[in-house]
């Protein structure tokens, strides 16, 4: 694979330097006058194809660079009102000035017509009408179908296989990253365009001096001033009563914007996740991050199936948003941003599963009967000056859970058949602070941010009867594993509470000169997390001993890290480069209380970052990027008593295990090509990363499928390379979309499971295929379709073990067979194959929609899983063991909803 990297480079290295040339100079009309918005081109002789382009500026400039092989080229100029000029050149650097003649042209029909695609500068714009169907209603719809952009199933939008960094509307972030709500609910009718803002630098005053590798998304609307948002109502017939209410109202103005959604439903919907941050901005910002709770207790988990969410999804989810955005200020430099949002959901899941374990020559059955419980609160207050000549940023968020779990479980083992109730309860309270500014002083910029966090999380683990669990153990490394015999009739107890502050400062001055930008900075890191633990039981013989330290956490994880960093910007027409090389300044120290152990650890790390982007011929990016960081584990991998994570697993660090070091190094290159004159997009790209760690994981699995998992001093560490292409194409005369990816990973690791040390190997192959098509006015398709190929082998996984196949596609088709009357047929299908295991699982929906089109409103019915399909099947590898598992499904349901615009 090295060599496949060494390659890439050599290539990389080769496009930049071969037949690379540029063409400026100026064009004026026949008195001398410049003329703007020229149009310059540069063919190869006798092809229809255009290497390069440029647009003169209000001076009558121009500047084309370009690629090829031919010893000549064409260059054209066309101007509104002014005679198209053609001229052959030879292939070098030149300057060439061209004086156009007027040529006045009797129109005798005008027609208006709106490019598809337009490129200025960096801002690729996308006429929203060219890629929609009639069954489109939400910008959501449309946006799966534009070439060079991809929605993934969480929501995150991806441009030329990056995810964006920020999500405008009307140049606004009202959002601040969680997009997903406007994505999936703004009409489509309200939008004019959708921008790709490349390379976007989301601050300001760095623009132009801190160059970025992230593209951004803004929505531009038809008004300034927008009322619209989007509303659906429905009500079903299944097991229970289905419902389904959508209500998004939106604002978008020129000093304020709005939106406020509640969703509800129960019909294997997933709402809750709109509020999520799916684009994190710039780091200038400060910093940003979904709130989560630290889950170390947990209930044995039904297995979810590898279909869409609402296939399988038993929920009743209860989901209120409120985002809101003002400025403050008559320049409208200052920005006050409140969100807020609320969840109570309640899920049911089902499975069965059956494993056969190789090592130990065993088989067991599971099954999972799951109740999970989320009640959960978010608030956030942003203020935030965004000018060309100072920068602010404050935000402020608080979370509360308040969530719960539970399982009935089932076992059955060569000896036995055992039942056990689970339980979970798991508050949380979190609070963050992130402040980020950045203050002109004469010609240079000084940034401070300053960054705080408190967590405090709360949970209990029981289970009853103890004695479902027959957990190994041993009273010290050197004892062989035995079985805890618990008392029948009584009930185990796991007590967690983790706090955790974490806190970072930095200051830095940047100094610009020619498009150099150089910033020293210093920064200091402080964080500790405080662990207390005990676990509860009754044994027949009174061992182990659950009163003993063994069982008990006390652990003070304190981290200091004073560091010391350069970071190096450029920026020109066709480079752009940030680096950054910092000095860490590691201290650690974990004291254990109750083991009366105290471990410290003093390194200074060097862990640069560097990404260059080269831009040439027009409509080609290349960039290399690499980097280097260390990780010194955190109280996770630190604590030295047993801990019950789950009611089948215990988790125990060894005592005298030193601090866990990681260290990681990646490389990557990548070739970009974005052409809006063709409609062309494509992008090729490889990496590689290597991991090293001191600590290799070692897992004990007795016969009945429960396991003791400890961490063993051991260097080991896991290798990955992969290489990946999209190439994505609209061709207009067929209104059509079509795109190709393909991924190729090979990934190895290490692990120890059951004193055995095994080297895994994984080789991972994904071709996907995605297809839209309007052409006809009576019918409309999207297809979307993937085939994998995965093998793990190691000294256990031979042969067809560990083979896996994977084939899944969508297939929407509407009809539209009279006016305002659509059909919609659905088509689902998920075939998996490992070893000699075959699957194949079809899901069937049928709709039919009416348009009430004077109001905008829509009335539809829908039959989902025509089939009844109830059950899905899968197998799952896990280094040792097979295991087959059945997934409980959604039943047919019938839904009538009523869809509508707000205005």
């Amino acid at each position: 694979m090295k060599k496949n990297i060494s390659l890439f480079l050599m290539l990389f290295m080769m496009v930049f330097t071969f037949a690379q040339k540029t063409i400026s100079g100026k064009i004026t009309d026949d008195e001398g006058a410049a003329i703007p918005s020229a149009s310059v081109t540069i063919e190869e002789p006798g092809k229809d194809a255009i290497l390069a382009y440029g647009i003169t500026n209000s001076k009558g400039e121009y500047k084309v660079t370009f690629t090829s092989s031919e010893s000549n080229v064409d260059l054209k100029v066309k101007a509104f009102n002014q005679k198209p000029l053609t001229k052959q050149i030879s292939n070098s650097e030149q300057t060439l000035n061209f004086k156009m003649q007027s040529e006045a042209t009797e129109i005798k029909e005008v027609q208006l017509k709106t490019k598809m695609i337009t490129a200025r500068g960096d801002t690729i714009s996308y006429d929203l009408k060219a890629f929609n169907s009639k069954n489109d209603r939400t910008l959501a719809d449309v946006m799966k179908k534009i070439p060079g952009i991809e929605v993934n199933t969480d929501g995150t939008i991806l441009y030329q296989g990056n995810a964006i960094n920020k999500f405008y509307v009307n140049g606004k972030d009202l959002m601040e990253g969680g997009y997903g709500t406007i994505n999936n609910s703004l009409p489509k009718d309200a939008v004019q365009k959708v921008e790709v803002l490349e390379n976007h630098q989301p601050v300001k005053i760095l623009q132009d001096k801190v160059p970025s590798d992230q593209a951004a998304i803004n929505i531009k609307l038809k008004n300034s001033v927008t009322m619209t948002g989007r509303g659906e109502v429905g009500t079903g017939f299944g097991e229970p009563w289905l419902w389904n209410v959508k209500l998004t109202p939106m604002f978008f103005g020129q000093k304020s914007q709005w939106v406020v959604n509640y969703k509800t439903n129960n019909m294997g919907e997933q709402v809750e996740n709109e509020g999520n941050i799916l684009a994190f901005g710039s780091g200038w910002e400060g910093r940003r991050s979904n709130i989560s709770q630290n889950n170390w207790l947990s209930v044995e988990n039904a297995v979810t199936p590898d279909l869409p969410v609402k296939r399988y999804l038993f929920n009743s989810v209860h989901y209120l948003s409120a985002n809101y955005l003002t400025n403050i200020d008559k320049k409208k430099e200052w920005e006050l941003k409140v969100n807020a949002n609320y969840t109570n959901n309640a899920v049911e899941r089902e499975s069965s599963s059956n494993t056969n374990d190789f090592q130990q020559k065993t088989q067991y059955g599971t099954r999972f009967l799951n109740n999970f419980y989320t009640d959960k609160l978010k608030g956030e207050i942003i203020f935030t000056k965004n000018a060309k000549k100072g920068f602010f940023k404050n935000t402020t968020t608080f979370s509360q859970y308040w969530n719960g779990d539970r399982t009935n479980a089932y076992r059955k083992d060569s000896v036995s058949e055992r039942n056990g109730l689970e339980a979970v309860q798991s508050p949380t309270s979190s609070f963050q602070n992130s402040l980020s500014t950045i203050i002109p002083w004469k010609e240079k910029m000084i940034n401070l941010k300053s960054y705080i966090s408190y967590q405090d999380d709360n949970q209990t683990l029981e289970i009853s009867p103890a004695n479902y669990m027959q957990i190994p153990y041993r009273n010290s490394i050197k004892d062989s594993m035995k079985t805890i015999d618990f008392v029948p009739g009584s009930f185990a107890l796991q007590r967690f509470r983790i706090r955790t502050l974490d806190t970072s400062h930095s200051a830095n001055i940047s100094f610009t000169k020619k498009g150099w930008t150089f910033t020293p900075q210093v920064g200091f890191d402080y964080s500790t997390d405080k662990l207390d633990t005990n676990f509860d039981g009754i044994t027949t013989s009174g061992q182990p001993d659950f009163n003993s330290p063994t069982y008990e956490n006390s652990l003070k994880f304190t981290e200091i890290t004073p560091s010391a960093s350069l970071g190096v910007n450029y920026k020109s027409e066709a480079w752009s480069l940030f680096a950054s090389f910092p000095v860490n300044f590691n201290n650690i120290k974990a004291d254990d209380v109750i083991r009366n152990v105290s471990k410290t650890l003093n390194k200074t790390t060097f862990t640069p970052n560097i990404f260059v982007q080269y831009s040439f011929a027009s409509f080609f990016k290349a960039s290399v990027n690499g980097n280097i960081s260390n990780n010194f584990g955190d109280i996770k991998t630190a604590y030295g008593g047993y801990i019950m994570t789950n009611p089948g697993s215990f988790s125990v660090m060894n005592p005298n295990n030193p601090i866990p070091q990681t260290t990681t190094k990646s490389l990557g290159a990548r070739l970009e090509y974005r052409n809006p004159l063709n409609n062309l997009f494509f992008n090729v790209g490889s990496r590689i990363g290597d991991t090293k760690n001191n600590l290799i994981s070692s897992i004990f699995v007795n016969p009945f499928g429960f396991r003791v998992t400890e961490y063993l001093e051991r260097e080991n560490k896991r290798t990955s390379n992969s290489y990946y292409a999209e190439i994505g194409k609209y061709f207009p005369k067929f209104k059509t979309n079509a795109s190709f990816t393909f991924n190729n990973t090979l990934s190895k690791s290490q692990l120890i499971r059951n004193t055995a040390f095994i080297d895994n190997k994984t080789i991972a192959n994904t071709v996907g295929f995605k297809f839209n098509n309007n052409y006809f006015s009576w019918m409309s398709v999207d297809f979307n379709a993937s085939q994998t190929w995965n093998k793990q082998s190691n000294i256990f996984m031979t042969g067809n073990l560990g083979k896996s196949e994977g084939y899944t596609h969508n297939l929407n088709v509407f009809f539209y067979p009279i006016e305002n009357h659509t059909i919609g047929f659905y088509w689902d299908q998920i075939n998996s194959k490992s070893g000699d295991a075959k699957y194949n699982n079809g899901f069937f929906d049928l709709s039919y929609q009416f348009s009430w089109a004077k109001k905008k409103v829509d009335f539809e019915l829908k039959w989902m899983n025509i089939a009844n399909r109830k059950v899905f099947e899968k197998i799952d590898f896990d280094n040792a063991a097979i295991t087959s598992t059945s997934m409980q499904l959604r039943p047919s349901q019938v839904m009538f909803t009523v869809k509508f615009n707000f205005k």
